[in-house]
């Protein structure tokens, strides 16, 4: 997973910073808000895919001494900075900007033809260039992410695209498509802003789609920045939960489980804590014969003169009884854990209490075990 995602941000991050390099010099040539403020929204997706990469980098680390569970969080710390980033300063510049434009609008002169490497241009013709290979790479780049995000989405069992961007446990992956469907709407209204512009010869039609670029890019990096928060705030894994109450059913030993609890620490990595009580009839028939032949194991360690001491009888049977009791409670817990683990391998970290042989259940209350 981690690979495929460090892919899509990696190619987003070049398609990005070869676009701002563009858009910069066609939007300084032409002096259009629309390429100007698609310059600052591709200067600003090329800012945020690199923390974005950094992110990934730094939550690849494993677990250690002061980081029990790795450092997996650390790619949603770099990525809620990166939604930061793409709303204040992305948002802001391009508001800016087209305010700036809205105010000298009629006050400078906007070039109509262009001198490029020795070649006349026609302005409209360069921002027209520019755009149709930024939307281009921008595809290209849309296909990567995509292609990947509806492979987890199948994966996951789910069918519907726009409803799997709010459930997906890859915040990285999301980041990077949302940001490319944005890149190529932002394509499309700039070019829908300077074509009006053009058109009409008026050009309150380019500040106004370029007010709608800044403004767009404002919600999606606001939207980050709240998936983010939610995996920073010890969220839960309910799919992990829910696997471990069917587990739990299917499992003869178990009477009942509560106080079940997960933290999402990263996308490959669950931690899952629950107690359980367990089932009378299934564990005392099996124990009784494992505590005989432990007793006869330890009485046999005994020298022969001092096998028939009661305190020396008594002291092995009572160990007998702890061993096979410790080591059957152990065997159930571990098949617990190995069940979980292979129907849901994200949950990385398991711990479950044995809190002891189940009570009756009161025949006067609805069963509430599984709940």
């Amino acid at each position: 997973m981690a690979h495929e995602s460090t892919k899509a941000v990696v190619v987003a991050t070049i398609v990005n910073a070869i676009l701002t390099v563009l858009k910069f010099a066609a939007g300084l040539a032409t002096h259009s808000p629309s390429m100007m403020n698609e310059a600052a929204h591709s200067l600003m997706d090329t800012a945020n895919q690199t923390l974005l990469y950094f992110g990934l980098v730094a939550g690849s680390k494993p677990a250690d001494k002061d980081y029990a569970f790795g450092h997996g969080q650390k790619r949603y710390l770099w990525n809620l900075w990166g939604a930061i980033g793409l709303f204040s300063i992305g948002a802001g510049l391009g508001l800016a900007h087209a305010w700036h434009s809205y105010h000298t609008l009629g006050t400078e002169e906007i070039p109509t033809s262009l001198t490029l490497f020795g070649w006349n241009i026609s302005a409209i013709s360069l921002s027209f260039t520019v755009l149709a290979i930024a939307l281009m790479l921008d595809g290209y780049s849309l296909y990567v992410a995509a292609k990947e995000f509806l492979q987890r989405m199948r994966d996951d069992g789910k069918t519907n695209p726009i409803s799997y961007i709010g459930q997906s446990d890859d915040p990285t992956l999301v980041a990077v498509v949302l940001e490319d469907v944005v890149a190529v709407l932002g394509v499309v209204l700039a070019a829908i802003g300077i074509g009006l512009a053009y058109w009409f010869d008026n050009q309150l039609w380019d500040i106004v789609f370029s007010v709608a670029i800044a403004l767009m890019l404002g919600v999606i990096g606001f939207f980050l920045g709240r998936v983010n928060m939610r995996y920073l705030t010890d969220v839960r894994d309910p799919q992990a939960e829910a696997t471990f109450a069917q587990v739990v059913r299917e499992h003869r030993e178990i009477e009942r489980y509560h106080d079940l609890r997960s933290i999402i620490v990263d996308e490959d990595h669950t931690v899952l804590v629950a107690e359980v009580e367990l089932r009378e009839e299934v564990m005392i028939p099996g124990l009784q014969s494992l505590i005989v032949e432990y007793e006869n194991r330890y009485l046999d360690m005994v020298p022969g003169n001092r096998r028939k001491d009661q305190k020396v009888v008594e002291y092995c049977r009572a160990r007998a009884a702890a061993q096979a009791t410790i080591e059957r409670i152990e065997t159930v817990i571990e098949e617990l854990a190995a069940e979980l683990r292979a129907r849901a391998p994200r949950v990385s970290h398991v711990t479950i209490e044995v809190e002891g042989i189940a009570t009756p259940p009161n025949p006067d209350v609805s069963d509430t075990a599984y709940a």
